[in-house]
């Protein structure tokens, strides 16, 4: 089992926290489960009795009895023989109605270190009611990172690229890796994702038009990457027989986003130094997705290159904007504390107006933050003060 230490380092100092709620969350079966069991191995190592440990999937039927925070509350008193350090561990605890009132109940009577995990936007600091208000720490799991991959599956530097390129089909959920033939697979992502869309939009959401929200959501997908606009997805369902408020389009969108299917990217305006709200920009959270949601069956290299490197950085720490500059953009503006660097990515600089055009996107950018263009091109194209950078040593790179 390949060791989610990424996340592991970030949650380590907290395993012994009991004033704080810690919050593992992210899109289904991106790990969190296992993440939760390698905490609890790590915890026994520590020589901490069984009984002591308090686990619950809420996926199962053995706990469908717990229904709200009192159910909770409750059950967890019922197991709690003494006062010494209880360690509680709630998988995919949104299932559970204003579960918050029980954590922060349980938080407050006794000594328990207490671990959630949970699938959609409930889990964020944008839904939780005011009961867990500035009482947690939260972790957002995403897919395996490239180099997870490369550890997971044993793969040697030779190989990167056939593993990117199987990457930009089938995505990076854990499980996925366990099965060699493309139809299983297949059926695995598809199951993963009408999953998803059933269990935490369309049941949560109400939704009746079930048709229209998977073309909208198929629409997203296909223009992954360009500039969003509600008016083109409104006319685009109109032609589709297909007519919905603009209202219900955002509710829709706020939707994907939530579950974490795909996350939405803001432009910054570099001149003005501000985040702009419009024309924004979507990325999946895992490129399987594609595989069994869209009706186009060719792989858009440079699209997907694009999205694992959003991908990456998110996982690197760096919040990432779309750079809007006078004459253009820039494909990416990762920030971290007070570090920025601007990106742009290119599948291939294998033109010489290629090279000319990505290198040119930085012309009318005066400051000195880093600037770099990413690429699989072997060649160092560096020039200006520009670093261009392989895609395999930014991906293997925990530094960046």
């Amino acid at each position: 089992m390949l060791k989610r230490e990424l996340y592991l380092s970030k949650i380590r100092s907290f395993y012994e926290e009991t004033s704080l709620i810690k919050i593992i969350y992210g899109l289904r079966r991106s790990g969190k489960s296992v993440i939760l069991t390698q905490i609890i191995d790590e915890i026994k190592e520590k020589k901490i009795n069984d009984d002591h440990i308090i686990y619950i999937n809420f996926e199962s039927l053995e706990y469908s009895f717990i229904k709200n925070a009192k159910d909770l509350y409750e059950y967890i008193k019922s197991l709690t023989k003494d006062k010494k350090k209880y360690y509680v561990f709630l998988d995919e605890i949104q299932k559970v109605d204003e579960f918050e009132k029980g954590i922060n109940s349980l938080r407050i009577t006794n000594n328990y270190s207490i671990f959630i995990t949970g699938s959609n936007s409930k889990m964020t600091f944008l839904e939780l009611s005011t009961d867990l208000s500035g009482r947690y720490v939260s972790f957002k799991v995403n897919p395996l990172t490239f180099k997870e991959t490369v550890e997971l599956t044993n793969t040697k530097p030779k190989d990167y690229k056939k593993l990117l390129l199987d990457i930009f089909e089938w995505g990076t959920l854990p499980q996925r890796f366990s099965f060699k033939e493309n139809s299983a697979k297949l059926n695995y992502i598809t199951d993963v994702y009408d999953s998803i869309i059933l269990k935490d939009v369309v049941e949560r959401l109400g939704i009746k038009d079930i048709t229209a929200f998977n073309k909208i959501f198929q629409y997203i997908l296909e223009i992954e990457g360009k500039e969003f606009s509600a008016n083109n997805v409104l006319e685009y369902l109109k032609k589709e027989y297909r007519e919905i408020s603009s209202r219900t389009l955002y509710e829709y969108l706020e939707a994907l986003c939530g579950t974490f299917i795909v996350n939405k990217v803001y432009r910054y305006d570099i001149a003005g130094k501000s985040i702009m709200k419009t024309l924004n920009k979507f990325y999946a959270s895992d490129l399987g997705v594609k595989k069994v949601k869209t009706n186009n069956k060719e792989i858009n290299y440079s699209r997907c290159l694009e999205n694992i490197v959003y991908n990456e950085l998110i996982a690197k720490g760096f919040e990432v904007y779309i750079g809007k500059t006078s004459k253009g953009e820039i494909d990416f503006i990762a920030t971290k504390d007070k570090e920025v660097k601007y990106i742009q990515v290119c599948y291939l600089l294998d033109k010489e107006e290629t090279i000319q055009r990505e290198f040119s996107a930085y012309n009318n950018i005066n400051d000195n933050y880093p600037k770099y263009v990413i690429s699989l091109d072997e060649e160092n194209h560096s020039k200006n003060g520009i670093k261009h950078l392989n895609i395999f040593d930014f991906l293997m790179n925990d530094n960046f």
